[in-house]
């Protein structure tokens, strides 16, 4: 093995275990008494008190419920997400009509103004139509994003003319166009759509703390401010709950990164 070989080895090495580390210390955390945690040196070995954290969660916070809150609203958004996404994003990139171009640079030129900027105007629009302290306030206004929908347009690009022709003279409409030929062949841009998507809407705190009023519908961000809220100092308690609510995004990662490098492999076009 080469110096060069050696030295782009050493430096990935080096930049996995800083990537892993803060996952591992959480693990680390929530398996040991906060006690340890602050102990110096700290305590970098797995611990038993699990158990005992994972009891302390459940008894001070309502977690499966905040979960299922979390889910559901997970699921709706990225469906949503994914079908509008890639329904427009595959319009832009084979159809054409007056005004597309105008449109589409329209819609990217939103990608340049800050989220935080809109978040008042969004708060009125919501109060206006009477969603407050709903779950459509959550799940409406990201039904569509342009992000998604350049990262669509891009991929379905590469999608042949030939290919979608000799489906129209098959006698395929437009929307079988894109339900039929498109889709199949976008699978690993929605894999990665769909990735981006779960994990912004799990991880989002400032949106459903504006609009959701009732306990009851508070996402499992909101339940951890709780939690760390009332017990700012029982730190492995709340780790314990932080690394239970990272757990689906986990799951959902190797699930879709599957289907991610099988889409490559199935959904190209030999021209």
């Amino acid at each position: 093995m080469t110096a060069k070989k050696i030295f782009v080895h050493t430096f990935l090495v080096i930049g996995v275990i800083f990537s892993i580390f803060p996952f591992y210390w959480l693990v680390v955390m929530s398996t040991n008494d906060t006690s340890a945690i602050f102990a110096s040196p700290p305590r970098l070995t797995f611990g038993g008190e699990f158990i005992t954290n994972y009891k302390k969660v459940m008894d001070n916070i309502d977690f499966y419920r905040a979960l299922l809150n979390t889910l559901f609203i997970v699921v709706v958004s990225t469906t949503l997400q994914l079908f509008f996404n890639s329904l427009t994003g595959f319009t832009f990139s084979k159809f054409k009509f007056p005004g597309s171009k105008v449109l589409f640079y329209l819609m990217m030129a939103t990608m340049m103004i800050p989220a935080q900027m809109l978040l008042v105007p969004q708060f009125l629009i919501i109060k206006e139509l009477g969603w407050l302290g709903s779950y459509k306030a959550l799940i409406i206004p990201g039904i569509s994003t342009a992000f998604g929908i350049f990262w669509i347009r891009q991929y379905a690009l590469a999608i042949h003319n030939d290919l979608l022709e000799a489906a129209t003279i098959d006698g395929c409409n437009k929307f079988g166009l894109y339900w039929r030929v498109a889709l199949p062949i976008l699978r690993p841009a929605l894999a990665f759509l769909a990735i981006t998507t779960f994990m912004g809407v799990w991880e989002d705190y400032l949106w459903p703390l504006i609009v959701l009023t009732d306990a009851e519908k508070f996402t499992l961000m909101l339940t951890l401010q709780q939690l760390k809220s009332v017990h700012t100092g029982d730190y492995s308690m709340v780790m314990t709950g932080t690394l239970l609510s990272t757990i689906p995004l986990i799951v959902m990662f190797l699930v879709f990164s599957r289907q991610f490098i099988a889409g490559i492999m199935e959904g190209a076009v030999k021209s």
